[in-house]
């Protein structure tokens, strides 16, 4: 992916705004995932239902590579079982520490494959994937 696409991916899902709202209902897990060293907070709620990602939403205040991915993210799990978001996202986590990953599974995310190059980049481009892991992994 050559550095145009890129950075037309990241703004535009930057930009997105289908998935940021709040939500007020029981049928959604909420969870904050914040960094400390920075304004990244976003609440985000994930609704499962029968092992499979039916909605997930987000809202907050965070800087594009934050915003960015996590509504690359969201739009990558949506409508996935559990365990194929959770390979969906080691496999995320895994290029944004720039280790071995399955390329095939990232789509858009690939966006993000030069983060591993920004140390100080990498907990913004991960804040809603380890939230959402853990949730997925308390839910199965």
């Amino acid at each position: 992916m050559d550095n145009n696409e890129r950075r037309n991916i990241i703004l535009s899902n930057y930009q997105d705004n289908t998935n940021r709202k709040d939500v007020d209902d029981n049928d959604y897990i909420k969870v904050n995932s914040r960094n400390a060293s920075c304004i990244d907070n976003i609440n985000i709620y994930i609704k499962i239902n029968n092992n499979i990602i039916e909605d997930i939403k987000f809202n907050g205040e965070a800087c594009v590579i934050a915003i960015s991915s996590t509504v690359t993210l969201i739009k990558n799990l949506i409508n996935k079982n559990i365990n194929d978001a959770l390979y969906i996202i080691n496999n995320y986590e895994k290029m944004v520490e720039g280790l071995d990953y399955d390329v095939n599974v990232l789509n858009e995310l690939l966006a993000f494959d030069d983060i591993s190059k920004q140390p100080s980049r990498k907990i913004c481009a991960t804040l809603a994937s380890r939230k959402i892991k853990e949730i997925l992994e308390k839910s199965m």
